[in-house]
């Protein structure tokens, strides 16, 4: 197994990867991105993301993708957008390698906080992080506005 930061030429594995993390969300036509979107976003002059890739026999196994946000209580934070394992390899440790290359990296970059999301149903997961040491915050709720919602708000306030 192989840890490294992910470059442009690996951003096709990487979608496989997002795609498979939506089909186990059971969103499988929720992923909107393309190969291009990605190697724009993440390797243009101001990069939106950076990301660990996990390989095994040169085939990449495994994601960790994440950026970096800024809280008003704790400063600069990392957030941890998707860590994905490929379904033959999850029980291997893998996924545990990418979850603390990713605490490392917030070390290296003194984050006082590394945030991420979980679904209440994933137990597995949950479990996981709870074992780990990291707190589910189950009072609080994720709010979005996707882009019907945000034509929907301009169009009303215009």
């Amino acid at each position: 197994m192989n840890i490294r930061k992910g470059n442009h030429e690996d951003m096709e594995a990487v979608l496989g990867l997002i795609q498979e993390l939506a089909d186990f969300e059971k969103e499988p036509d929720a992923v909107l991105i393309t190969v291009d979107d990605l190697v724009r976003d993440g390797f243009g002059t101001t990069p939106l993301f950076h990301v660990f890739v996990a390989e095994v026999e040169s085939e990449i196994v495994g994601i960790a993708l994440y950026y970096y946000r800024y809280s008003t209580w704790k400063g600069k934070i990392i957030h941890l957008e998707d860590l994905v394992v490929k379904d033959k390899m999850r029980g291997t440790g893998l996924g545990y390698a990418l979850y603390s290359e990713i605490i490392k990296q917030g070390k290296r970059d003194n984050v006082r906080r590394i945030d991420w999301h979980v679904l209440d149903w994933n137990t597995p997961a949950v479990d996981f992080y709870e074992k780990s040491g990291a707190k589910v915050l189950r009072d609080w709720d994720v709010v979005q506005m996707d882009e019907a919602g945000i034509d929907a708000f301009l169009e009303k306030n215009k």
